[in-house]
Formats: C-alpha cells, sequence, structure tokens
C-alpha cells in the first residue's frame, strides 16, 4: 500500500519533536519500517516513486485489439461490455466473463488518448439580480406521510444562480398553474423581480414549434409579462444550462431528509404542517447566504401590484352523462349544466366549475389521463329513476362513497339478485346524498356490526331526523313592588 506526501510529513513532524519512530509511524498511519525507510530516504514519496511502464501479465485482448480499435474509431459510443459479447459470440471459449473489466479498462485509455473530443462544459459567472431559475423535481423517495397515507409529490423549485437563494413549493404535476404557485411565493419571499426567468424545456413554459425548436406558450409569456420578467430557456437538450437549480434540487433533497432524520418521523398530520416544515428549512439555508442575497435585492425590481390568477382557464361543455373532460381527465359536474358550456379554472391541485359568474363545484384535479371523478351528488337524482343504469355504469366504482357503501352493496347483492341489489343500494345514495352521508354511513356501519338484514328503508329510519320540540319555558310573574320603590322615590 502506498504512502503519501502528507503521511510521511506527518511522520517527520513528530519525529522532529520527540525522535521516536514508533510514535511517529503511529501519527503518519505507516509501519514502523515505512517510516524508517522515508526518515533515511530524505524524499517524499511523489519524488521517488518511478511509473510502472510494464505489464504483469500478458494482454488477453492483443490479438484482437486492431479490429477492436477500428470499431471505436467507426462508432466512439461502442461500450465495451458490448465489444466483449462480440467478441466471445465471435470466439467462443477464448475469453472469460471475468475478462470484461481488462477490455473496460482498455477501452477507457483508448477513448482518453485517442478518442474524439468530449462535450465541454464553460463554468459561468452569475451576476447579482439577474435571473431566476426554476425547475420541478419529484421528491417520493422522501417516503413523506400523511396521517400515514403514503404523499407523493413534486416540489417547484425556484433559485437565484448568483446567491443560491431558494424556495420551493409542493406540487402534483410539472404545469403552469403548479410554476405559477411556486414562482410567485417565492417572489414574494424574495421582496423583488429579476430580470429574467429561465426553465428548462418543460411544458408548462414551451410548445414544440417545429422537430428538435420549442417556442413560449402564449399563456406563459402573458404571465410573465405581468410579473416584469423576460423568458428564457434552455438549448433543447442541454439541461445542463439550467445546472444551478438542477444541482441544489439534490442538494435540497437531501437536506429535507436530513431534517426528517432529526425529526424521528417522516408523517405529518397534515399538508400544512409539512409545508411548515419545508419552509422553515429553505429560511434556514437561506440565512447562510444573506450577504449575497443582499446585494442581489438591492438590484432587484418591485413587485408587481397584483398577481397573476395562479390558475388557468378552459372553456368546456357539459356532456348528457354530466361530465367535463379538463386535462385528459372526466370529472362530473351538477346535472342541471347538461348541455351548458363552463369555464375550468384548473389549479395545480384543484378544479373549480364557473357558469354565468357562479363557481358551481370543486374537486380535486387528478393527475395523469383517462382518469375520472365522479361526485354521486351529481348524478344520483336521475339514476334513483333508472337504477337499472347501475349494473354497467362506466364510473360505478366512484359511487362507493367509502369502504362502507361497498361493505353495503355486497351485503345487499348476497342476499338478493343484482337487480334487487342495485335498487336498494341506490336508494341508499339517494338517501345520502338528500340528507347526511356521515349519519347514512354510521347507520349502516352499525347495522352491518350488528349482523342483520336491512333495505332502504330500514336505514331511512335510522336517519329520519326527529322531529323538533320546542323547550318548556317557565316565566315567572314580575314583583311590581321594585317599580313602587322606584316610583316612591321619584316623588320624594
Amino acid at each position: 500500500m502506498w504512502v503519501t506526501d502528507a503521511q510521511v510529513k506527518a511522520m517527520r513532524k513528530s519525529l522532529e519533536r520527540d525522535n521516536n519512530v514508533t510514535r511517529a509511524a503511529m501519527k503518519g498511519d505507516m509501519d514502523r519500517k515505512t517510516a524508517r525507510r522515508y526518515r533515511d530516504l530524505g524524499a517524499l514519496p511523489s519524488e521517488v516513486h518511478v511509473e510502472r511502464t510494464w505489464r504483469t501479465r500478458d494482454d488477453p485482448f492483443a490479438d484482437d485489439w486492431e479490429d477492436i480499435a477500428v470499431k471505436l474509431k467507426a462508432a466512439d459510443d461502442l461500450d465495451a461490455k458490448t465489444l466483449f459479447e462480440d467478441l466471445v459470440a465471435r470466439k467462443p471459449g477464448q475469453y472469460k466473463p471475468g475478462q470484461v473489466r481488462t477490455l473496460q479498462r482498455k477501452v477507457k485509455r483508448w477513448r482518453a488518448q485517442e478518442g474524439g473530443p468530449k462535450n465541454v462544459f464553460f463554468a459561468q459567472n452569475h451576476r447579482p439580480g439577474e435571473a431566476m431559475q426554476t425547475d420541478f423535481t419529484v421528491c417520493d423517495e422522501l417516503a413523506v406521510t400523511i396521517c400515514e397515507v403514503p404523499f407523493p409529490h413534486m416540489l417547484c423549485h425556484p433559485v437565484l444562480p448568483y446567491s443560491n437563494w431558494e424556495w420551493a413549493s409542493i406540487c402534483h404535476s410539472e404545469s403552469l398553474p403548479a410554476m405559477k404557485v411556486g414562482v410567485q411565493e417565492a417572489l414574494r419571499q424574495l421582496g423583488g423581480i429579476p430580470t429574467w426567468h429561465q426553465t428548462d424545456h418543460s411544458t408548462a413554459a414551451t410548445h414544440q414549434v417545429s422537430p428538435g425548436s420549442r417556442g413560449f406558450n402564449l399563456k406563459y409569456v402573458a404571465w410573465m409579462k405581468h410579473v416584469g420578467m423576460k423568458p428564457r430557456t434552455t438549448e433543447v437538450g442541454e439541461k445542463e444550462q439550467n445546472g444551478d437549480v438542477e444541482a441544489l434540487n439534490g442538494a435540497l433533497k437531501h437536506r429535507i431528509d436530513q431534517h426528517l432524520l432529526l425529526r424521528g418521523s417522516r408523517d405529518f398530520e397534515s399538508v400544512e404542517a409539512y409545508t411548515t416544515f419545508l419552509h422553515g428549512i429553505l429560511r434556514g439555508a437561506n440565512a447562510t447566504r444573506e450577504v449575497r442575497v443582499t446585494e442581489e435585492r438591492a438590484l432587484l425590481q418591485p413587485l408587481p401590484k397584483s398577481w397573476f390568477p395562479e390558475y388557468v382557464e378552459e372553456d368546456v361543455g357539459v356532456t348528457p352523462w354530466s361530465t367535463i373532460r379538463v386535462r385528459y381527465n372526466a370529472y362530473s359536474v351538477p346535472s342541471r349544466l347538461i348541455g351548458e358550456q363552463v369555464r375550468a379554472r384548473v389549479s395545480d391541485d384543484r378544479i373549480q366549475v364557473w357558469y354565468a359568474g357562479r363557481c358551481e363545484a370543486t374537486m380535486d384535479r387528478l393527475i395523469g389521463r383517462n382518469g375520472h371523478r365522479i361526485d354521486y351528488r351529481h348524478v344520483i337524482w336521475s339514476l334513483v329513476r333508472k337504477p337499472g343504469a347501475f349494473a354497467r355504469y362506466r364510473y360505478r366504482e366512484d359511487l362507493f362513497p367509502s369502504l362502507v357503501f361497498r361493505r353495503v352493496y355486497d351485503a345487499l347483492a348476497a342476499r338478493h339478485v343484482e337487480r334487487i341489489a342495485d335498487i336498494e343500494y341506490v336508494r341508499i345514495l339517494h338517501l345520502a346524498a338528500s340528507t347526511s352521508e356521515a349519519d347514512v354511513e354510521a347507520a349502516l356501519a352499525a347495522t352491518l356490526d350488528a349482523g342483520g338484514t336491512f333495505d332502504a328503508e330500514t336505514i331511512r329510519a335510522l336517519v329520519r331526523p326527529r322531529k323538533a320540540m320546542p323547550p318548556e319555558l317557565s316565566i315567572p310573574a314580575p314583583d311590581l313592588t321594585t317599580y313602587d320603590a322606584l316610583i316612591s322615590g321619584v316623588a320624594r
């Protein structure tokens, strides 16, 4: 094992103090014989080490190397493992699996000495207050849970490259609404507006103009104009141009993970509690960058007088199925809107349905494509008149608001033919929509636990509101002597 110059220097300093070779060897973390050798030699390892230029064993690829080099010159991207598999196939029995590492070292050395030029990354000097870089990063590996339920999420992560000041907002998709929330929240925390806003070629900001070329979305451009920043992107396929925020993505997740370990739990009572925890980490990190952040803030533009709405709007039609389709997913709306055009306000985590200036429905937004979210309250009034549609309803699984309702349907199906079970369940669902879902669910759970038979009328009797009885009040007769005393006092 080779010793380093630093080890030998430490050993010599110890010798100068007490001339004890044993202690000096321990200080330099080396054997006593090695310590004596370098004591007597008077030179450092780097000054006496001779680079070995000879091979200790025969090169097993000597006969085939010329052919391998020709292949590498023709296709520099070929990897050593592919070349080795080709050799094994062409010359069975000549090579052993353990020799692939030898070939990998030879190919690596050939590329360094004779290969083509590699892509050079040019370190940039950032100017204070010039730009904000924004990126999205997936945080599922943090294994955060909300009330012990897994919480898959992303972070919208704006960064100032000069000072590395950063902020992050929880989101669920790499979308323009999520970017609006994240960037505007960061600008409020920062207290000013940089000149440029830089992103990669996320669909939140750009769209394909032609193969290999992307342009800005008009809604993104309008937003940038409103907040007072100029948009710019990296080159297509050159994500390293957003290198500061890309590097800080990993650093931020590592910091969060460390604080989760320090906290002793990854479970939070609510999303709000997790958000507070996250922002506390960010404020602590930004406090260490205060000198450069102060330089940046001195050059920022003032905040806009108003903020851009943190949603996008889409006009959609309501189908005969009482649904709308927004961002490739289906959502139910009140059936009275069938045939109308409504406006969907799409935020990162929710969708609001507006008609004639009034919000008619709000629902959690689905992530991905071809999903569906059907609220039974929107369709039950038609379904109770046509219960036969329940059996093959495309979104039937959405008509079980909870596990209790699912168990109720299974219990009905076990006692009745399918048609009767469907009718009874639809009536129970109608009861939940017209009274209180919580009261109906409690009555259903109690009936299931008791093991008795039931139908819609049985449950209706359990949740029927009691007749309000007026309270009995006892009003005593007034004592008039008090007034007599007052009158007599005035007379005096």
